[in-house]
């Protein structure tokens, strides 16, 4: 039976490493945030004490990625761009984003290169989504 590709069922959760591997992506994710120089802005953007924005990152990724649907249970409904709604989040500001993302995901050694380039490629459309929701709510201002 051929393995299933990525996006369906848990396929994506289970090429991530399950909970281990999400958490080891999202805790490079944020020390290249806390790090990084171009990261500065989008560090500012949350609170000093990043373990709520940890956990709620760790959680979110397992569900979207096929695992378990905790999200909504422990944190309420998510809607992205809304979440981020209050933010000033443009090209440099996505780009940061992105960049802290693919730091961290290049140092998952246990992910193989081809999910590392669909997990890219998926993650980046919410970012987008953020940002294209951030300047429309800015023209409207």
């Amino acid at each position: 039976m051929p393995k299933p590709a990525f996006g369906d069922g848990d396929a994506s959760f289970q090429a991530a490493g399950g909970h281990e591997g999400i958490s080891s992506l999202v805790d490079a994710f944020y020390r290249y945030m806390d790090t990084l120089p171009e990261a500065v802005t989008i560090r500012n953007m949350h609170s000093h004490d990043l373990d709520e924005s940890i956990e709620k990152l760790k959680v979110f990724l397992a569900g979207w990625l096929g695992g378990p649907k905790e999200y909504a249970n422990r944190f309420g409904q998510i809607r992205i761009p809304k979440v981020h709604a209050h933010l000033d989040i443009d090209e440099p500001e996505r780009d940061a984003w992105m960049l802290c993302m693919e730091r961290a995901v290049a140092e998952q050694e246990a992910w193989a290169d081809d999910f590392k380039t669909y997990f890219l490629g998926a993650i980046a459309r919410p970012a987008e989504k953020v940002r294209k929701a951030s300047v429309a709510r800015r023209k409207e201002d």
